[in-house]
């Protein structure tokens, strides 16, 4: 749900539409009074808040919406007059994510929500890849082999999680030589296949989910 706090109707609904077309649940109020009894009831992912609003404008709003523990996180995009340097930063200052320049685009609209949203709600990392009975946690570092711990080298740790993240895919040496060791690294494709080498027999039996693709590579699945 999206708020949109706009004295003006036309633009209000339009924004509501707008909102509402790219796939955002949204609703509309002309005055911070309405805001605040609206946000007794649902807690919005974001507030659109005009700056001129008759009686209370926007920047006593956002301070009142910063000052209740309820609502101090919400994610607030003011709408600005254009070339009113002053309240964007004071819009800033007092805790607003983004500002808008009036008259602004309904897709710039959408474009500054999305952006906004994407840094207040990050998509998270998959922590638990598996394979089998491999199991490989990216928060932790931590390797599993039917639940025994296995303790791996950085390097080892960094094939394992690449396969581990693309079961069935072939990777040359030259690939994963510049994936694992970087551009600049000065070295032979014989690092990679060393590697490969510690790597599967530290895994024990499941060191064979890491397959020899003749001429080509190696790629990693699980054996029936």
């Amino acid at each position: 749900m999206i708020y949109c706090v706009e004295d003006d109707s036309s633009i209000r609904d339009l924004m509501i539409y707008t909102l509402n077309s790219a796939g955002f649940e949204a609703k509309g109020f002309d005055n911070g009074d309405r805001l605040f009894d609206a946000l007794q009831t649902e807690k919005p992912q974001l507030i659109m808040l005009d700056i001129m609003l008759p009686g209370e404008d926007g920047l006593s709003i956002l301070k009142r919406l910063r000052r209740q523990p309820s609502a101090k996180d919400i994610p607030v995009i003011m709408a600005t007059a254009k070339g009113t340097e002053y309240d964007k930063v004071t819009g800033l200052d007092l805790g607003a994510d983004d500002y808008l320049s009036k008259p602004f685009g309904m897709m710039e609209m959408i474009s500054r929500v999305k952006a906004v949203l994407r840094r207040v709600n990050p998509i998270k990392e998959v922590k638990m890849l598996k394979i089998g009975k491999l199991e490989l946690n990216s928060e932790t570092y931590i390797v599993l082999a039917n639940k025994e711990r296995i303790p791996l080298t950085l390097k080892e740790y960094k094939l394992l999680r690449t396969f581990m993240e693309n079961p069935g895919r072939v990777f040359t040496r030259d690939q994963l030589l510049e994936m694992i060791w970087g551009t600049d690294y000065i070295g032979e494709t014989r690092t990679v296949d060393v590697h490969i080498g510690t790597l599967r027999t530290k895994l024990g039996e499941y060191g064979n989910y890491i397959e020899t693709v003749r001429g080509v590579g190696y790629r990693m699945e699980e054996k029936e």
